[in-house]
């Protein structure tokens, strides 16, 4: 297990990786910047321009592309279940790495004044999962937590 800030990554099981953080905010409005695309567009992506579409509801998909540094990079999905504001759960797909579909959990749970999100990743194989956590995906969830840390501020 690592950590940065309160940022924890996990490495459970054989398939899975755990990333826990807190955020200083109600969990409504974590919620909601995790959903709404208007939100996403300020911090997913490491706070990089980033395009959206999406359709959020139970069978509905979504497809971002992240310009940086040159490069445009896609992701995908589609939403299996949503509680609001309490769970959700999509799949994850990197067009890069085409048909190594992932199951992220999001748990967003109130606790003193803060939400903490929880999101478990499962992967379908040992391969996949130890591949994503050696590709920098700590880092950038680090960074776009970042991102959301400074956009939620201008929220509250």
């Amino acid at each position: 297990m690592t950590q940065a800030q309160d940022l924890t990554v996990e490495l459970s099981g054989d398939h899975e990786i755990v990333m826990s953080r807190a955020f200083d905010a109600p969990r409504e409005l974590v919620f909601a910047v995790h959903t709404q695309p208007e939100h996403l567009a300020h911090w997913w992506g490491r706070g990089n321009p980033l395009d959206i579409e999406m359709d959020f509801r139970v069978g509905g998909t979504y497809r971002f592309v992240e310009h940086a540094d040159g490069d445009a990079h896609g992701f995908r999905g589609e939403f299996r279940e949503i509680d609001a504001p309490h769970r959700l759960v999509q799949t994850f797909e990197w067009e890069g790495m085409p048909g190594h579909i992932a199951v992220e959990t999001h748990v967003f749970d109130e606790r003193d004044g803060q939400t903490v999100v929880t999101t478990t990743t499962r992967f379908d194989t040992r391969e996949d999962r130890d591949g994503m956590a050696q590709s920098g995906m700590e880092a950038g969830a680090r960074q776009s937590y970042a991102a959301l840390d400074t956009y939620l501020k201008t929220l509250i």
